[in-house]
This record gives C-alpha cells, structure tokens and sequence, in this order.
C-alpha cells in the first residue's frame, strides 16, 4: 500500500471515529456533561504521557514547556486554547447528550468556512471566488434556519466558532500539535482533577457509583479523544491537505445519520433547505482547492483582467 492510500486510510478512519462518538457519549448519559469533561481531560492527559514516555518525547516535551511558561504572551495564548478545546469538548457532550446531535453535527460542517473568515479577518489571508461562494451558501442555509425557527442555532454557532478559535491559535503559535494537545491538557488537568475530588467529597461522582462496564466507558473517555488524533495527524502528514479537506465532512455526516436514524431526532422540511445549502457550501470548499476549480479560478480572474484592459 502506497503513501496516499495509506493517508486516505488513516483519515477515513480519524473521521469515522469522531462520527461514531454520539453514540460513545449516549453509552455514559446518565453521567453530567461535566463530569464526562472531567473525565475526557485527566483520562486525556493520562493516555498523553503514556505516549510520551512510550515515543521517547519526553525531553522534547519539557522543553516546549519551558518555552512556552518563559514566554506569557504564549502561556495566555495557551490558556486560551486550553479553556476553547474545553468548553468545545463540554458543548458537543451536552448536545449529545440532550439530543441535539444535528445541532453539533451542522456547528462541524460550518466550522471550516468560520475558519475561512477568521483567516481573512486575523490572518488577512485572501478568498477564492470558490471559498465566497461556500461561504455565501452556508451563510444563506444558517439564515434560512434562523428565520424559519425563530432562533439562532445557538449550538451550532458555539461549536464552530469555539473550534474555529482553537485552530486559529494553534495556527498563529505552531506548536507540534501533539506536544500542544499534551500541554492543553496539562493546563486544565488540575481543574479537572479538584473538581473530581470534589465531587467524590460530596458522594456524587458518577465514575464512583457506576456499574463497571460504566467505569471503563468513562476511563476509556481519553483514548477515543486520543486515537482520532493519532489518525489524524498520521493522515495529514502522507497525504495532502486538499484531501483532508474532502475527508473532513464525513464526521458531520456520519453524526447527522445517527442522529436521525438511531436516536430518531426530528429533521424537518426547514432542515432539510438549510442542511442542502450547507451540503452545497461544503462540496464548493472541498472541492475548490483541486487542479480544475482552480484553472476555472484562473481563467476567470485572466478574462476579468482582459476586460478592464479594453475598457
């Protein structure tokens, strides 16, 4: 098996992981969305430093710490990261959780065009007519919703734009992103572990009073955090990121399908308007960084030019 095939695999299966999670988060629901944050960080930490210790980065980690608590203007950079993968992670366990899987299976299939005006807006990073056009489409869908519904899908919004924020940081600081990932749940591991203390204090730990398949559910909270990650960042290292682009839509998809099929979530005829213009917004973004699109691109930009010339 050739690179690429390998890179493919391993995305596809990053991808399929984080899909299936609802289902992962259904098993434990009768424990608090945060608890079960509690848990995904110190279980999440724990399986890190086992990493760690088991790839030899052991030195390499304690100077990216170094580094990084030397500098303050990195270490709130990192605070902040820390407390949005959090407060991402809380989010989509809540929804979960109170049936609102298709809420944070649209804040996903967002999240990448949040990340292309964030990218304009911090980053004065350009857009290509393609990425307006998805941009523009999913604003149309997100709008549809809002004025059918009444409401803003406040979900949604929150997912996207806490993971849009995270990935801009973790862009502006270029840290290795597994060394990163360890020290954000380094950061908050302490939190974490007094509020668990806590909450064994009070005799309301649910990790306590569970049965023991429920114990290993919840311990195992930190290596299904993990092991989409590891795939993750196997893929993007073999194949190109225009590819990792067109794989990421599989997970929103994936969660939307559980969401209607098996937990039997309502998704209506103004569901349907909003998710195709979302669906057609993510097929413009996926397929707009290919060879094709951007030879459109080009001849478009090539005619505008000839035509200014004329005039």
């Amino acid at each position: 098996m050739n690179n690429t095939l390998k890179g493919i695999l391993y995305g596809v299966l990053a991808y399929v992981v984080w899909g299936v999670l609802p289902i992962y988060w259904k098993l434990i629901q009768d424990i608090s969305p945060f608890e079960i944050l509690t848990h995904r960080i110190i279980w999440s930490f724990v399986t890190l430093i086992l990493f760690i210790l088991l790839t030899k980065k052991l030195k390499q980690f304690k100077i990216t710490w170094k580094q990084i608590v030397s500098n303050k203007k990195v270490l709130v950079s990192m605070i902040a990261i820390s407390l949005l993968i959090s407060t991402n992670w809380l989010i989509y366990i809540w929804a979960v959780n109170s049936n609102h899987i298709l809420d944070a299976s649209l804040g996903y299939y967002i999240n990448p065009l949040v990340s292309i005006i964030l990218g304009v807006i911090v980053l004065k990073e350009s857009l290509s007519i393609w990425q307006i056009v998805s941009v523009c489409l999913a604003t149309i869908g997100v709008g549809y919703l809002t004025i059918m519904s009444g409401t803003l899908p406040i979900v949604a919004i929150l997912l996207s734009l806490t993971f849009a924020f995270y990935g801009l940081l973790k862009k502006i600081l270029n840290i290795d992103s597994f060394l990163s990932l360890t020290i954000e749940t380094l950061l908050i591991f302490p939190v974490a572990l007094l509020y668990f203390g806590f909450l064994a204090f009070k005799g309301q730990a649910g990790l306590v009073q569970s049965a023991p398949i429920e114990q290993l559910l919840i311990v195992g909270a930190g290596l299904v955090t993990i092991i989409p990650l590891l795939f993750f960042g196997k893929a993007a290292q073999l194949i190109p990121y225009t590819y990792v682009g067109f794989l990421q839509f599989i997970s929103p998809t994936i969660s939307l399908l559980i969401g209607i099929l098996l937990y039997d979530e309502s998704f209506s005829k103004k569901d349907f308007i909003s998710f195709s213009f979302i669906w057609l917004a993510c097929i413009v973004f996926a397929v707009s960084a290919t060879p094709f699109m951007k030879s459109i691109e080009q001849k478009l930009k090539n005619r505008n030019k000839k035509q200014s010339i004329s005039a």
